[in-house]
This record gives structure tokens, sequence and C-alpha cells, in this order.
């Protein structure tokens, strides 16, 4: 069933012109990028069910179009190329905040880019934001990924990278997929080598982000940096 056969008060396009986008639920807008239903179910019922299979917006939104290609409906190219269209730009909208503002300045972008990023992955992944002197991002990198400890995320690697990026600063950043965002002693101790191994090369260590969905931990709010 396509948005316009709904009964008036349920048409999420005339709901949001209405009241506005903060008005819709995430079924609601996910139904308007999809548009049409399959057979037996309307669009809002298969919006409702696609987030249901990804464990909601943000773990649909780290979905791959290979992953989407398994949901009914989904099998067509157009509309799982839209859904992975709408997270990269979401990401470069970010970037492009973080490229032309301070880091410090822009504190819940830069949680709401690690988000998009890491949260929703499935194993913990290790990233750096390297920034410039005036600690705007000059690039976000995937580093290492697997079971993160003191001793799998090598600090030669992190340094490399940075003189890489003739970076003047760093945020490190992993995901927890557990859920929990509290810092363990593994991390800590990770957190301290690299700011040691950094200090070497004049690369300070603005933040460490742990990230799960829904919540990002800054070390440095807690005190820990």
């Amino acid at each position: 069933m396509p948005l316009k056969d709904l009964p008036p008060d349920t048409r999420p396009r005339e709901k949001l012109l209405a009241r506005g986008p903060g008005a819709l639920s995430d079924a609601e807008l996910l139904a308007l990028l999809l548009r049409t239903g399959t057979a037996g179910r309307n669009v809002l019922q298969m919006a409702q069910e696609l987030l249901d299979a990804f464990g909601g917006i943000a773990g649909l939104l780290h979905a791959s179009a290979a992953d989407l290609k398994r949901i009914k409906g989904l099998g067509g190219p157009a509309k799982r190329a839209e859904l992975v269209a709408v997270l990269e730009l979401a990401r470069r909208v970010l970037a492009e905040q973080l490229k032309a503002r301070t880091v410090l300045g822009s504190a819940a972008a830069v949680k709401d880019y690690v988000q998009l990023h890491l949260a929703a992955r499935p194993h913990e992944v290790f990233a750096a934001l390297f920034l410039d002197s005036q600690h705007r991002l000059l690039a976000l990198e995937e580093l290492f990924r697997g079971t993160l400890t003191h001793t799998s995320v090598y600090p030669r690697e992190v340094v490399l990278r940075a003189l890489h990026h003739q970076a003047s600063a760093v945020v490190l950043a992993h995901n927890h997929p557990s859920g929990s965002v509290q810092p363990s002693d593994a991390d800590k101790a990770m957190t301290q080598t690299l700011q040691a191994a950094l200090a070497l090369i004049d690369v300070r260590v603005i933040d460490h982000l742990i990230v799960a969905p829904g919540v990002v931990l800054s070390m440095r709010e807690q005190g820990e940096i």
C-alpha cells in the first residue's frame, strides 16, 4: 500500500508538513523513504519491521546494502540505495560541521558523528579523529577491529597516522557492543599509553569517547583525561 492510500490522519508526509519532522516516529520517517509497502503489509508496517530487524534506527543506518537485501521488500536496488545514501549524507553533514568548527566547541556534533560511525557495530572498533592546530577535523580513521585491549591497539600505528595527517591533536573513540559505556581498566590503560606515545610527537589527546547505541561517554568529561 503506498502512502497516498493510507488514511489521511496516518500519512507521514502530511503530518510532517503540518507539524514538522520532530512529530514523526522513526517508523513514520522511514516510511517516507520507503514510500510503498509489500503485499499484505502497508509501508508503516514494513518500516516498523525493518527497524525491529536491525534493532532500531541506529542499527538500520549502519546496515550495508547487502544486509538490506536480505529483507523482504528491499530486494530491488532503489530502496536500498536510498537508505544507504541517507546515512552517508548524515555523515558528510556532520563531517563538514566539524571541519568548519573546533571540536571543543562542537561536543554534541562530535558525539553524533562517532555514533553514526561506531554505535551499531557488532564488534569492537577503535577509531581516531585527527585534528588540525585549531582542533578542526582533518579525518576520521578506523584503525583496529576485534577485541580491543591495552595490547591490541598499537600506539605506533596511531602515531604514524597522526604524522600522516600532520595532526596537532586527536580524539580517540571506540564502541562497546555490550551497551555499557563505562571505561574499563583496559580502556584507561590504553588511553594513557596512547597519550604518552602521541606526546612524543607533540600531539595532544583531547578526549576518548566510548560509544554504544544511544549513548556516548566522554572520558574527558569524566575526569579521566
